[in-house]
């Protein structure tokens, strides 16, 4: 399990790796960030956390990149950071209208080739909250989610 301040670790180094060459680098106070997210967390046990390094399609305008953690009790958080921006969702997972998971491939065109993915959409009323894997390394993490999301969502009746 991990804690608010686990999450906050992660969030930094994430914020760190988010800036580009020719970006201009975040302007995080990160003293209030750890603030912010340990009063959203509110002492919850993380079960698990995912950094999507690149905002999926439909964040842009919001941040730099976005968080997603599941508590052990099936609730999950996504939050989005950026310079002077952050924003969280809180829904559970038994509120869910629909999990998707994509396995695909996409044409990066700066690298001029075609390159896998793994993409969870975890879908309820009109919102949609996106984990991305562009390595391989992330993709246990999103299958992770997906398990844990299905089971919590559509638990087995036995």
């Amino acid at each position: 399990m991990l804690t608010a301040q686990d999450v906050f670790e992660q969030t930094r180094e994430a914020a760190l790796r988010a800036t580009g060459p020719d970006e201009r680098a975040l302007q995080i106070d990160y003293p209030a960030l750890a603030t912010k997210i340990e009063r959203a967390l509110a002492g919850r046990k993380i079960h698990l956390l995912h950094v999507n390094e690149f905002l999926p399609e439909g964040y842009e305008d919001q941040g730099r990149f976005n968080v997603v953690v599941m508590t052990s009790g099936n609730v999950l958080f996504d939050m989005v950071i950026g310079d002077s921006y952050f924003r969280y969702d809180i829904f559970s997972c038994c509120d869910l209208d629909k999990i998707q998971l994509i396995d695909g491939t996409w044409d990066n065109k700066e690298k001029r080739t075609e390159e896998s993915f793994l993409s969870l959409r975890l879908m309820h009323g009109d919102e949609a909250h996106i984990l991305l894997a562009l390595k391989d390394d992330q993709r246990p993490t999103v299958l992770s989610f997906a398990d844990k999301a299905s089971h919590g969502r559509h638990p087995e009746k036995t």
